[in-house]
């Protein structure tokens, strides 16, 4: 159920110079059009990815669109631990970074099961790589909000979530794979994730905001086409453009993670997501009981749950201590 929030104009975003901010996954789709936006805002825009040349590629877009840009871009492959640690070291020597948005994923699975650092690889992709980054990430983050207030992490949900029904989790599906339970569990797993972070950074006293944002049924066929970052077959538009009426842009689907990035009105364990659900313009909705999107996700016994998983799989102990008030 949508929440009464204030309105949110998507063209004239709140002015965000002097903030820093990082996305992961950022050389196509929701990312690059997040930090296309963002970059219109006045802030330094850190661009992450795995692949050098799709960076440059980014970049230089997000340069035509924006000539007055901040922008930079760092190597990051969520599914190396190594390209992690190296990523969250050359960040946490910076002097700022207010911001977050976990977009980097999978949403193709293959369709037989893979492995990445012998982890499933939607599993490792989506949900443990930014669990890993998060955790690395968390001491810059807090001293940033020690100083300002509202620095954020934004996971990244799913409209999937609301057909999960199960609170017996298999993260690596080592029997029984397949491509849509891979995808599904994953966004599953990550909402749990955000709102179990939520939950310790509350109880801890630590200034950083965790948040979900869902970009709803946003496709890359009904996105701009723009050289060596979205460039669409006639037949991905063809067929993009049949489900018209239930779906939108990556550009209106990445409104949601801006948002739930830089709207002061959207608070520690809120969800930003359109308002018709599947498209629309970006709304904060309750992660309670009544939205189905977060109905068992938001349970503390599954979160607790999710949370021993990854720190185990992971061997990344949140530094909450630290930081606390």
């Amino acid at each position: 159920m949508a929440r009464t929030d204030p309105a949110w104009d998507t063209e004239h975003l709140p002015d965000q110079t002097g903030r820093v901010f990082l996305i992961t996954g950022a050389t196509a789709g929701l990312g690059f059009f997040a930090a296309a936006q963002l970059a219109r805002t006045g802030a330094h825009v850190i661009l992450s990815g795995r692949n050098p040349n799709r960076l440059s590629a980014s970049r230089a877009a997000i340069m035509r669109r924006v000539p007055e840009a901040s922008t930079e871009s760092i190597l990051l492959d969520v599914t190396k631990g190594g390209s992690i640690r190296s990523a969250a070291a050359t960040l946490r020597s910076r002097e700022r970074l207010d911001g977050i948005i976990l977009n980097a994923g999978v949403v193709h699975p293959p369709k037989e099961r893979e492995e990445a650092e012998g982890h499933e690889l939607v599993l490792q992709t989506n949900v443990l790589g930014h669990f890993a980054l998060a955790g690395e990430l968390l001491p810059a983050l807090a001293r940033t909000g020690l100083r300002t207030p509202g620095a954020r992490m934004v996971w990244l949900g799913s409209v999937s979530v609301a057909s999960w029904r199960s609170r017996d989790l298999a993260p690596e599906l080592e029997a029984g794979y397949k491509m849509a339970r891979a995808y599904v569990q994953s966004k599953f797993l990550v909402q749990a994730l955000a709102a179990e972070a939520d939950r310790r950074l509350r109880a801890a006293g630590v200034p950083v905001a965790s948040v979900i944002a869902h970009p709803g049924y946003s496709l890359g066929g009904r996105s701009a086409g723009i050289a060596g970052v979205n460039q669409p077959s006639r037949l991905k538009r063809f067929l993009a453009n049949l489900q018209a009426p239930i779906a939108q842009s990556k550009e209106a689907g990445a409104t949601n993670e801006v948002r739930a990035l830089i709207d002061p009105a959207v608070g520690p364990g809120d969800m930003v997501g359109p308002v018709g659900r599947l498209r629309g313009e970006p709304r904060i909705t309750d992660r309670d009981a009544r939205n189905p999107l977060t109905a068992i996700s938001a349970e503390p016994e599954v979160g607790a749950a999710a949370w021993a998983f990854c720190e185990d799989a992971t061997r990344t102990v949140w530094p909450f201590a630290r930081f606390g008030r």
